[in-house]
């Protein structure tokens, strides 16, 4: 078993607070013995405004959040999945025109990146909060890669957010051998309350794998609030451990040995027919 950590912060518009709140937390992942720490959607930029002059600062020599993520992964002796951040180029080094991507890179125990995702689905919806409208299609380009990654507490299956709703993304990253999924999310209140825990805990059962969900929970501005409710689901769906709201984090056990026993007495994988 491996103690992996999903750390909840309130990200505001200060990039430098946001760091500063990030590496306190991160800290705090280490000495609980968290061998791998996951943080949020939008942890270090939270404001649409930004996200392109910092995707373009990331993607060039003059990057502050990865520099950041691979100093404290080093630091601290501490895998660190680094929630999202906006980049302006793609995997293969070409350029994001006029757009940027949401990106999610993890860093292991030396400070080295080993892996890259990019959002797939963007959430263009409509929303009965004081922000109303949202449209990460206007600021963001989807990525198009399924991407897993071996790690200390297994074989990672990576997601973002607004991913959660669609489960053949899920089922995907299960034929490429996931053990557990992040999902580094920034839910709206809203739809946070209706819609959060059912569907983490749906993505758990009907894959048979551990989620790691760490939100953004609490008023992040004036105009908006988001959900929280940072959890660790198990294979069962059980919700194993959760903080409600405000800066913290929580921390578990992936047990690989009850995941092998819940694949093996219901073999869902095996029965498939469609």
């Amino acid at each position: 078993m491996t103690q992996v950590a999903a750390i909840q912060m309130v990200s505001s518009h200060n990039l430098a607070g946001n760091l500063a709140e990030a590496e306190a937390l991160l800290r705090d992942a280490a000495a609980q013995g968290a061998k791998v720490a996951v943080l949020p959607e939008n942890f270090a930029v939270l404001a649409t405004a930004q996200m392109r002059e910092c995707g373009r600062q990331e993607s060039g020599g003059e990057s502050v959040i990865r520099r950041f993520l691979s100093e404290q992964a080093e630091r601290l002796g501490l895998w660190i999945v680094g929630g999202s951040m906006p980049l302006a180029t793609r995997p293969d080094g070409s350029d994001v025109p006029d757009r940027v991507r949401a990106s999610c890179i993890v860093y292991n125990d030396q400070g080295e990146e080993v892996a890259r995702y990019d959002k797939i689905h963007l959430f263009d919806a409509m929303v009965e909060d004081s922000h109303g409208q949202y449209r990460e299609s206007d600021t963001f380009e989807p990525g198009d890669r399924v991407v897993t990654v071996d790690t200390p507490a297994g074989r990672l299956g990576m997601a973002v957010c607004y991913d959660l709703r669609f489960p053949e993304l899920f089922r995907a990253l299960r034929e490429q051998g996931a053990e557990w999924v992040c999902l580094p999310s920034a839910f709206t209140w809203q739809t946070g309350d209706a819609h959060w825990h059912p569907l983490i805990r749906a993505r758990a059962i009907e894959n048979q794998v551990w989620v790691v969900a760490p939100g953004q929970g609490g008023q992040n501005s004036e105009r908006r609030k988001t959900y929280g409710h940072s959890l660790i689901c198990d294979p069962w769906g059980g919700v194993v451990t959760e903080l409600d709201e405000g800066p913290g984090l929580v921390v578990a056990d992936l047990d690989m040995e009850k995941l092998n026993q819940v694949r093996a007495r219901m073999p869902v994988w095996e029965h498939r027919r469609l």
